[in-house]
């Protein structure tokens, strides 16, 4: 909690604060609902030095981040926790450790007698006395008429909010709207209201009355194409900022809190595989560029050695590798520039899984393979099997948005709302360490069933959904010239997502973690044309740091051959065909899958990278037409 109580009201997990809850994020508590505020008032005093950075981010996620957040990004930092805290004394300071909120929305009810006020009225107190039971902390009514067994009754918050798609979240304007957008007839600056919830089967059923004049409006006539009008546009508020306030003229929109869409993370991911020298000098290079961009020559780098705080980390390198990577950056040949497109996150961890040589192991990253290659049985279908034995994953929030989720392949078609007020020195991260598979198919295979369906009519009715989706998702608002089929990740990568999802479905019954527990990394045909069909299945997951072996294990031959005959001989059937069997998106319908369903082949959020989208078994199996199938004979 902000402000002057400084004490817990609360917890959420450090991976909700990247995917679920994070900055500017409503969160529900027992008794009321808060606000997570934005870095600028973020602290880590107290906290463990160790624990106040992520170390050894990889350097193509962290220019990655800082193409999304700002060149001013430097690194990434977990959420600020002090361990045994749940044990200390009442006065200890390490209890204001965390991550700061305020009480959002700004209106709350008596959940007794109905009134409807704003924090800001002094009508409400709060208490919070509780140390050890932040769960209990609670808004109340003290001057209620309606008190039972001399407890004043608790006060809820007042449940809607108005939202619109640049990132802005305000308070409902109660008394315009019960007004209709006027102030009260009977000169009330702050008239007292009533809100009083009738329930019923026809949806939001909230009557809204002024107890000075007598107005009464339901909050259905805020709802739908009609209650626009009834709505202000909206104001440009960023209440996770400290109530900042900018340009906007957006239309607002009526949510409820606790509303799936009122927050949508973005975020960027990388494994920390290997990485050469010459990558890392230029990561560091592009993060100090502010203190060494001034540099005036190689023969001043002995002594700039001993005034430049900032080459203190760039011990391991001499005075003319420096120099290069900095004129190296001058000219626009680093890997960071400002006119550079996005990193490639996944190239190179596909050179590191597919390098002839496996890298050194380390507590980040291990691979190993089995010394009798792929299975015989496999031997048309896989070109390599990989036993990933470790592996850690960093995740950074670089913003969010609200009403529409971000396109992970196209991050700046819905607008990105910002984490402070100013531009970022770091961002929110976490890290897991796992184990994982990484198979790869033979590019000669690809490449002949790339060529079987370039002109098969099931696979132009994807792309043809792919571009009603593109278009009934962003066209309203981009105008002229938005290409509907940008983006399109070609066929190979439904085959490969689907081939993935058919594994992961059929190793969770045996690998001792649960599917929901498991994730996925598809590596396709890159952007600049380099040919990949690759697939990394892995944990990445805190518990017991997602390294058990139960997964690695499923890896060798004899399992691994077991496997796979056992997901492609099931993929030939589904308990929905023939419904299933026969789907296709067909206009006007935009949904991206064909022959898969929950029963075959849909997964959790959290394991699935593209929201189960993009899935056909047709494509992977031969369940109508041979000829569209990867695997034309089954193992």
């Amino acid at each position: 909690m902000n402000g002057r109580h400084f004490r817990r009201v609360g917890s959420v997990r450090p991976s909700h604060l990247m995917f679920t809850s994070g900055v500017g994020a409503l969160v529900d508590l027992p008794n009321f609902s808060v606000l997570v505020q934005g870095l600028d008032e973020w602290r880590d005093a107290g906290v463990p030095v160790e624990s106040q950075t992520i170390a050894d981010v990889p350097p193509h996620l962290l220019r990655a981040v800082r193409k999304l957040a700002g060149r001013s990004v430097k690194e990434l930092r977990p959420a600020p926790w002090a361990p045994g805290s749940d044990q200390l004394r009442a006065d200890d300071p390490s209890l204001r450790i965390g991550v700061p909120a305020v009480p959002f929305p700004g209106w709350l009810r008596c959940t007794a007698c109905n009134e409807l006020a704003p924090i800001a009225s002094k009508a409400f107190g709060f208490e919070n006395s509780r140390v050890r039971r932040p769960h209990d902390a609670r808004f109340f009514h003290a001057n209620c008429g309606r008190k039972r067994s001399g407890r004043a009754p608790l006060a809820v918050a007042a449940r809607f909010v108005l939202a619109c798609q640049a990132g802005h979240l305000d308070d409902f304007p109660y008394v315009l709207f019960v007004h209709n957008g006027s102030s009260c007839p009977d000169g009330a600056e702050h008239p007292r209201l009533r809100m009083e919830d009738r329930g019923g089967m026809l949806g939001a059923n909230v009557q809204l009355s002024c107890l000075v004049c007598g107005a009464s409006r339901n909050i259905r006539q805020a709802l739908g194409e009609r209650g626009r009008e009834s709505l202000p546009y909206c104001r440009g508020r960023h209440p996770h900022l400290g109530n900042h306030f900018e340009e906007c003229g957006n239309e607002a929109k009526l949510l409820v809190v606790g509303a799936s869409n009122q927050w949508f993370a973005q975020t960027l991911n990388a494994l920390a595989v290997p990485k050469p020298a010459a990558d890392e000098l230029q990561a560091k290079v592009d993060v100090h560029w502010a203190a060494l961009e001034a540099l005036p020559g190689v023969e001043m780098m002995p002594y700039l050695r001993t005034v430049v705080p900032a080459l203190r980390e760039f011990e391991k390198w001499d005075d003319a590798e420096i120099w290069a990577a900095v004129q190296a950056r001058r000219t626009g040949g680093g890997a960071g520039t400002e006119d550079d497109a996005a990193p490639d996150l996944l190239a190179p961890e596909w050179e590191a899984f597919t390098t002839d040589r496996a890298p050194d192991p380390s507590d980040d990253f291990t691979i190993s393979r089995s010394a009798d290659g792929v299975p015989a049985l496999l031997k048309n279908l896989l070109d390599d099997v990989v036993q990933v034995e470790r592996l850690r994953e960093v995740r950074a929030l670089v913003g969010f948005t609200r009403l529409d989720a971000p396109d992970p392949e196209d991050p700046d078609l819905v607008e990105r709302a910002p984490l402070s007020r100013g531009e970022p020195t770091w961002l929110p991260g976490a890290e897991v360490r796992g184990e994982g598979i990484f198979l790869r198919l033979p590019e000669e295979l690809m490449q002949d069933w790339e060529a079987r369906v370039d002109d098969a009519p099931e696979l132009r009715a994807h792309l043809e959904a792919y571009g009603r989706f593109r278009a009934n998702r962003y066209s309203d608002r981009l105008g002229q010239g938005f290409d509907r089929f940008a983006l399109w990740p070609e066929a190979r990568y439904v085959a490969l997502h689907t081939l993935s999802h058919l594994l992961i479905r059929t190793i969770a019954l045996e690998c001792g973690y649960n599917a929901a527990s498991l994730s996925e990394r598809i590596y396709t045909t890159s952007r600049d044309g380099e040919p990949r069909a690759g697939i990394l299945i892995y944990t990445a997951v805190p518990d017991a740091e997602g390294t058990l072996g139960g997964l690695v294990s499923q890896a060798e031959p004899r399992t691994l051959e077991r496997l796979v005959r056992q997901a492609l001989q099931q993929a030939m059937h589904c308990s929905s065909d023939p419904l299933c069997a026969e789907r296709l998106p067909h206009a006007p319908a935009d949904f991206l899958h064909g022959a898969a369903c929950h029963v075959c082949l849909f997964l959790s959020e959290t394991t699935c990278e593209r929201g189960n989208r993009f899935l056909d078994r047709r494509f992977v199996v031969p369940i109508d037409n041979p000829g569209l199938a990867l695997f034309r004979d089954l193992p």
